[in-house]
């Protein structure tokens, strides 16, 4: 246990330390979601309508999910280009816990998905958004958000090592993150939706977790959605950590 801790914590420091050196990375975590956060409010936000709240105060926990959920874009690509590059044999090689490569990855998804979620939120406040709760909310909110963004690295990591190439894993991963975020809450509110996609879009985790946040932040009804949030993201870790382990052998066994 003591190696695999270790190890882990290694395999994060090196994933962290390679982002300065890596500058299309760092606009990812940065400049990118800056530019969302600004098109959406200034370009969309004075056409649609969000009864009860501004449009600004409406969007930012919405984006921020979207953001979390796409910071595990950087463990899926980073496993995918390790496979093809032959450096996962390498750690074969190496006297290390081997759950310590997928461990470092993902744990160091929470560090960036921490640095974008603070760099919205600054952007959030210079551009007119506001907590309407207490400090303890506010914190609750981020931490169920970074337990989302973690979950969801589970499932980019797993298409990361089925993927063959880079892009696969964008073209892949943008499918099956884009539909889920857009027919949500995130952006407009479900009640503007036709019937069928209002239906998919209210029991549409990211609908959940985007109306959690609301209520931490600016105390909008809380129905189930806290308990709802945590349940989805401890689903998703529990289907997509074992698929991601058992492919990660798969892959370092060849």
């Amino acid at each position: 246990m003591r190696r695999l801790v270790t190890d882990t914590l290694i395999i994060a420091e090196r994933n962290l330390l390679r982002l300065p050196r890596a500058p299309e990375l760092l606009i990812g975590f940065t400049i990118q979601p800056i530019m969302f956060v600004l098109l959406f409010r200034y370009v969309f936000g004075g056409a649609i309508q969000t009864p009860g709240y501004s449009y600004v105060d409406y969007l930012i926990p919405g984006i921020i999910v979207q953001n979390t959920a796409f910071g595990g874009f950087a463990t899926a690509l980073g496993l995918n280009e390790d496979v093809r590059k032959g450096l996962i044999d390498r750690f074969r090689s190496l006297p290390m816990s081997r759950a310590a490569v997928l461990g470092g990855r993902t744990l160091s998804d929470i560090a960036t998905n921490t640095l974008s979620i603070t760099i919205l939120l600054i952007t959030g406040v210079i551009i007119g958004f506001s907590f309407q709760t207490s400090f303890p909310e506010a914190i609750a909110g981020v931490g169920l958000l970074l337990l989302f963004g973690y979950s969801f690295s589970w499932f980019l990591a797993f298409i990361g090592l089925l993927a063959k190439s880079s892009e696969t894993v964008n073209s892949i991963g943008f499918i099956a993150v884009f539909p889920l975020t857009f027919i949500s809450s995130a952006f407009v509110p479900v009640e503007s939706m036709p019937a069928g996609l209002r239906a998919f879009a209210e029991v549409n985790p990211f609908t959940i977790i985007v109306d959690a946040i609301r209520h931490l932040w600016l105390g909008a009804p809380a129905g189930n959605n806290v308990w709802g949030s945590i349940v989805w993201s401890l689903v998703i870790i529990a289907v997509f950590a074992p698929l991601a382990v058992a492919r990660y052998r798969r892959a370092a066994g060849r």
